[in-house]
């Protein structure tokens, strides 16, 4: 006769308690090495640990900007290694990359994904000398394409001001201190192996830390990462140009009478000189009105921390730090808070900040008479710019301003149709120049409210007009049929491409 099941448990009880247990416990010593086994001597010694081969990704982010000294080391050091064909995934690149012409001539790299693209390394590119288009993207964009699967770094290389032996690493603690690491989070997130490159390695648990333990493979102690005192150079510097202070008070004005100004607005401003003075012209008009921003949002300034600083902001949220005042607010100050490029600005994100923004002010190389952006390529097809989050803020701004003088030199800004689209049209609803104020045909009731204001407005197609009555139509530029770049808009997909300049009309 078969045993019941109460039957089986009563005796399995039994057995269990006439057996006599002695738990064994393994004492594990840990040396000093073993606490150190993430640390590689060198750079090298990092490569040949990740078991890089040709052919794969390698990235890396631009914190420091212009100062950035890691993209080039490592990229010597797999130079001479003999590695080939390597994809490189920056988030960014400024003139202090044009090395990585020399790495394309030889082979060493075959393809590009980057936001950005500046200097000798823009003109190269531009020139047709890279065999594949490189892939240009947003900064919420890059984030989309990690996460879709198209872009999986194989091995990030990700500078930090500061880390502990097992990876907690921290861009705001250390001398050398580039702020927030929002755009190196993404790659310690989806890079199947990450390597720290940091100047000082602290005691054990580095806190608080932007990257963390569980997410880092090896890392390796160099003399500098990088230079940040050009963090705030180039295109993030605090203008004194008046022209461009005319067009930052005429745009704050605006904000002041569009609707959006009141108690508890967001805001972001973009990179360009204009674009970051507009917080200058701000603060009387708050404090006059009794206003206070709930947060500013994306590439933190010193004018936003000072802002915070003195309660006109209540709260940072810091994805990139522009300069040096705000690398150290992010250590100082408990509400200024550093955020992932995916909780910033991601398309495919649960919950992007850029959602919830109000208002953002943003900088053009080019707008046209649709309201297309350009970004990227200036008067001469040169690449010269970056893509930014200038689409991924643009998209979800309740009130998107664009900042820009109607001439630069004798070249309009102000065009029929921009040489490479950026940001879509149906995305902007002002332009602000020096010459005057055009509102978008889309938004009547916008327009209405600042005439009511006393705000006077003209018609893009007048503002053209008067562009081309100063300069002139310039002579167009010739390309060929060959892309050297394609611009992938936030959710992945192609809006433009870039072709090569023809050789006739180069230089």
């Amino acid at each position: 006769m078969s045993k019941s099941r109460e039957q089986r448990v009563a005796e399995s009880i039994a057995q269990s308690n006439r057996r006599s247990f002695e738990p064994v416990v393994k004492k594990v010593q840990l040396s000093n090495e073993y606490l150190a086994r993430k640390v590689c001597p060198d750079i090298e010694a990092a490569v040949r640990a990740c078991n890089l081969s040709d052919g794969m990704t390698v990235s890396f982010h631009h914190a420091y900007r212009g100062g950035d000294f890691i993209l080039n080391q490592v990229m010597d050091v797999l130079a001479d290694m003999g590695f080939r064909n390597l994809t490189v995934a920056a988030s960014s690149l400024s003139g202090c990359h044009d090395p990585l012409i020399g790495h394309i001539q030889n082979g060493v790299v075959r393809k590009i994904y980057t936001s950005g693209l500046r200097g000798k390394l823009g003109e190269f590119i531009s020139q047709g000398h890279m065999q594949e288009p490189v892939e240009i993207h947003s900064h919420g964009g890059r984030v989309q394409l990690m996460q879709s699967g198209e872009l999986i770094p194989d091995v990030a290389f990700l500078a930090v001001a500061s880390c502990d032996t097992f990876g907690n690493a921290s861009g705001s603690l250390g001398k050398n201190i580039c702020g927030s690491l929002g755009y190196a989070k993404a790659d310690a997130q989806f890079a199947r192996q990450v390597v720290l490159i940091t100047e000082a390695i602290e005691p054990y648990p580095h806190n608080p830390a932007s990257i963390h333990q569980d997410q880092v493979d090896f890392i390796v102690k160099v003399d500098e990462v990088g230079d940040s005192s050009k963090i705030g150079a180039g295109s993030t510097r605090m203008t004194t140009n008046p022209r461009e202070l005319l067009i930052a008070r005429r745009a704050a004005d605006v904000i002041d009478k569009s609707g959006y100004f009141n108690h508890g607005f967001s805001l972001q401003t973009g990179s360009g000189g204009a674009s970051l003075a507009v917080a200058r012209f701000l603060e009387d008009k708050m404090r006059r009105q009794n206003i206070r921003a709930s947060f500013a949002l994306g590439g933190i300034t010193a004018s936003m921390v000072d802002l915070h600083e003195k309660g006109l902001i209540d709260k940072l949220i810091d994805v990139q730090s522009f300069d040096s005042a705000a690398a150290a607010s992010l250590a100082r100050n408990p509400n200024h808070i550093e955020v992932s490029a995916n909780q910033y600005a991601n398309f495919g994100s649960k919950g992007a900040s850029v959602e919830r923004l109000d208002v953002v002010v943003l900088s053009a190389l080019e707008i046209d008479t649709k309201f297309n952006v350009n970004v990227i390529t200036g008067s001469d097809g040169i690449i010269r710019g970056a893509s930014g989050g200038h689409s991924d803020t643009a998209a979800h701004a309740r009130l998107a301003i664009i900042v820009a003088p109607l001439v630069r030199g004798r070249i309009p800004t102000v065009v029929k149709d921009v040489l490479t689209t950026v940001t879509p049209g149906e995305h902007i609803d002002i332009l602000v120049t020096d010459h005057g104020i055009a509102v978008n045909p889309k938004r009547p009731k916008l327009a209405e409210r600042l005439h009511e204001a006393g705000i006077d407005t003209v018609r893009i197609e007048d503002l053209y007009q008067r562009a081309v009555m100063l300069t002139g139509r310039p002579d167009a530029i010739r390309f060929t049929d060959r892309p050297v770049a394609v611009i992938r808009y936030r959710d992945g997909s192609v809006i433009d491409a870039v072709y090569q300049i023809a050789a006739d009309t180069e230089g």
